[in-house]
């Protein structure tokens, strides 16, 4: 168990390191992630995923959530208005295919990232409001992300919103309540408690199979467009997250937040839950049978694979700029 627990703490230490990682090895060696991408093995995993963040939240933490409705309320709003509608307009600006265009949109459109709320506690930022924030857009997301789809990218391709809203009940919002079930039946149970402590390191590994997945299934384009591919995909994510980060601190300026809270706005509209974007692609835009008719249709889970490792590094990266902040202000 002590290995495992140091495991799991090194792997949420290095989770960028370690997603760019993979996403390398399966570049060369793509084969090693084919299993992934056979039947439904990918949206188990990020069932898993969510499963573990449920067994996170307690009793307490959806308390704290109905002390500070207009907060959330605000938090939400911005998340699912400001990245939704950046991604729209630069899909706009860089002409982008339709399929690319649409992984990123859904990108956008997709609840907040599991790991915003590490970045919002390594910032000295609101965790409490962090976590409140990605449960509320996380059990939003089933209505919320296949109508935003349907409204951005449904005139260029098709949407399945029926067969999203049934996708993300099954693999999101019923695996996060289990985990909750479980951390209320089983949280005073020495077991659980070490089982918590190493489900950081089961989330990431999990996101690095999505990835690695991902890879496997996009290969045959990167091989064809390569670098160029890359950096226009890289550019267009990197404005998207960094539009996201600077609209959402300015959001709770506005709103006269404090600065811990305007921090947290800030990691939570900007970091977006990419690995359940990248199943949500691969399942209604980049399936085998619409490769199969279309080879180009794999495009749209690349947005959302560069996200899942960009996301990490940028939200490292930003929580250590707000805490250089503090350091420089304070002269230690």
């Amino acid at each position: 168990m002590s290995f495992l627990l140091t495991l799991s703490r090194w792997l949420a230490r290095y989770t960028s390191a370690f997603i760019i990682l993979i996403a390398i090895v399966a570049f060369f060696l793509p084969d090693s992630f084919a299993w992934v991408q056979q039947g439904q093995r990918a949206s188990v995993i990020l069932g898993l995923i969510m499963l573990t963040m449920g067994c996170t939240l307690s009793t307490e933490d959806f308390r704290i959530l109905l002390s500070r409705p207009v907060d959330i309320l605000i938090g939400s709003i911005a998340q699912y208005t400001i990245m939704p509608l950046v991604a729209w307009m630069l899909a706009r600006l860089f002409h982008l295919d339709a399929f690319m265009a649409a992984g990123i949109i859904l990108v956008g459109c997709c609840p907040g990232g599991v790991s915003s709320n590490i970045m919002s506690f390594l910032c000295k930022g609101d965790v409490a409001y962090s976590v409140g924030m990605t449960t509320v857009s996380t059990v939003l997301s089933p209505f919320v992300t296949p109508l935003l789809v349907l409204w951005l990218a449904g005139a260029e391709i098709d949407v399945d919103a029926w067969g999203m809203f049934q996708n993300i009940l099954l693999v999101t919002l019923l695996p996060v309540t289990l985990g909750v079930a479980f951390n209320y039946f089983f949280s005073g149970r020495k077991y659980f408690r070490h089982l918590q402590q190493i489900m950081p390191g089961v989330s990431v590994l999990c996101l690095a199979c999505i990835v690695g997945g991902v890879i496997f299934t996009v290969h045959p384009q990167l091989q064809a467009n390569g670098l160029k591919l890359i950096l226009l995909t890289l550019a267009v994510v990197t404005l998207h997250n960094g539009t996201g980060y600077l609209l959402g601190y300015l959001v709770g300026k506005a709103f006269g937040f404090n600065t811990a809270k305007r921090r947290t706005l800030s990691i939570e509209v900007g970091m977006q839950n990419a690995g359940m974007a990248t199943v949500l692609a691969r399942n209604f835009f980049a399936s085998p049978t619409i490769i199969a008719m279309n080879p180009m249709a794999a495009l749209a889970v690349i947005p959302c694979a560069i996200s899942c490792a960009y996301h990490s590094i940028s939200g490292t990266l930003l929580a250590g700029y707000f805490s250089w902040q503090d350091t420089r202000k304070t002269g230690s």
